[in-house]
């Protein structure tokens, strides 16, 4: 398959006063294209820096990162710009989302900032992008308005939106209960289904097993890389977990 993604002895160094953080000691990764790999490692190990390397929000100290077999380090930063906006859609654990603005408004502002040319209408846009995410009905309500897998998918939408071929989450299940965490996930088997390369990093080996791969780093070091032969499927845990409403009807009987 087609190599989107190839780090080659990468470092990542902070200078912190008369202290240097090496971050990244010497990373070499390839992804291909269509695979769903979750990073794990404890904090510290340096798997949020490699997405950050990854994503082109940060630039290595030594090392090639290869995007679709082009070396990123010849990128101006225009061209740096045009990569975050066009190819890579970002998910965090913090949604990021303007308080006072509905689903629909959060979801096209990545079009404002695309010079491609490509969308004639932002709104038709992020109205489909809500659909693909099952938030076709609820476009016009305000973050305040919205559960926490709801916001998640709205931040998920607005990755999604100028149609990345790359979607890197970092820890995108972090601030969810068990249920609308499965549900995050399934929507990202969903979309790695249709052929989004999807690289998510998480400290939670439940939520790893949802990715078909599993890369484990320690102290800036990638200690482990294994292929997930038990995968669980997200949509069929949802049919085996109880419901919000269940979950409200069993808390009220308690009371």
């Amino acid at each position: 398959m087609r190599r989107v993604i190839e780090t080659r002895k990468v470092t990542k160094h902070y200078v912190m006063g008369d202290l240097v953080v090496k971050a990244l000691r010497g990373i070499d990764l390839t992804v291909a294209s269509g695979e769903f790999v979750a990073i794990m490692g404890a904090s510290g190990s340096g798997k949020s820096t490699l997405l950050n390397v990854i994503g082109c929000l940060d630039q290595p100290t030594s090392g090639t990162y290869l995007l679709d077999g082009v070396d990123t380090s010849h990128f101006t930063r225009d061209e740096y710009a045009e990569v975050r906006n066009q190819r890579i859609g970002f998910v965090f654990q913090v949604f990021n989302l303007l308080p006072r603005t509905s689903a629909l408004d959060n979801v096209e502002l990545p079009i404002f900032y695309d010079r491609s040319g490509r969308f004639q209408d932002a709104k038709v846009a992020a109205a489909a992008s809500l659909d693909r995410v099952g938030l076709g009905d609820r476009m016009h309500h305000d973050p305040s308005e919205l559960s926490g897998g709801q916001r998640q998918r709205v931040a998920l939408a607005r990755a999604l939106v100028n149609n990345p071929s790359i979607i890197l989450a970092d820890e995108p299940t972090g601030n969810l209960d068990s249920r609308t965490s499965v549900e995050v996930m399934s929507v990202f088997q969903e979309l790695n289904e249709q052929g989004i390369t999807i690289l998510l990093v998480t400290h939670e080996t439940d939520i790893a097993q949802y990715a078909r791969r599993i890369v484990v780093m320690r102290d800036g070091l990638i200690v482990g890389d294994r292929q997930v032969w038990d995968r669980k499927n997200a949509a069929e845990d949802l049919e085996s977990m109880p419901s919000a409403d269940e979950l409200v009807d069993v808390e009220a009987r308690k009371e």
